[in-house]
């Protein structure tokens, strides 16, 4: 079995399992710019962001114990962010937010997108313009590598819903790339 962990990790790791602060704060300033970014893959409000990202820190600190070692400490902290998004958009949102697939084409893009040659942030910006259905199935499915069924479990929808929202929000990406 290989660890992935290296020596600070562990120094970090065995302090939160002590409720040190330091060492609480020390990984979470490790982790934080990265997984706020990945907090905004899923939220557009700033300040929600935020929320989601202090509520997955205090899950990774309650739940260290539960970190087995055996894949990426950044992997794991990632999932549980992930999940804490997913777990905030339930709670906000009735499943009726996924946008109906006769609807679609009423998205448009922005003026400001009308240029060619898109680089990430371009397309991060597109990516959150998406209906919000749209864009947590899209960011499940593309950038998390879960199936269509877990989708459909954790967001409580069928697995074709969470298809057809994929595969609305790819078709809107591409329209909006090649404009």
């Amino acid at each position: 079995m290989t660890q992935y962990i290296n020596l600070q990790e562990e120094t970090l790791i065995s302090g939160c399992l002590k409720n040190d602060r330091k060492a609480q704060e020390q990984l979470y300033r490790m982790y934080a710019d990265e997984m706020y970014n990945v907090c905004l893959a899923y939220e557009k409000d700033r300040d929600e962001v935020k929320d989601i990202l202090q509520d997955s820190f205090i899950k990774v600190f309650k739940s260290i114990e539960k970190y087995d070692r055996k894949g990426p400490l950044k992997a794991w902290v990632r999932r549980i962010v992930v999940n804490t998004a997913i777990d905030h958009f339930r709670r906000k949102k009735e499943t009726d937010d996924f946008v109906d697939v006769e609807t679609i084409a009423e998205y448009t893009p922005e003026q400001g997108d009308r240029q060619g040659g898109q680089g990430f942030k371009d397309i991060l910006k597109m990516v959150m313009r998406l209906p919000e259905g749209a864009r947590m199935v899209f960011n499940l499915f593309a950038l998390e590598g879960y199936s269509h069924k877990e989708i459909a479990e954790k967001l409580s929808i069928t697995e074709g819903t969470s298809k057809s929202q994929y595969s609305r929000a790819r078709q809107l990406l591409q329209q909006w790339v090649e404009i």
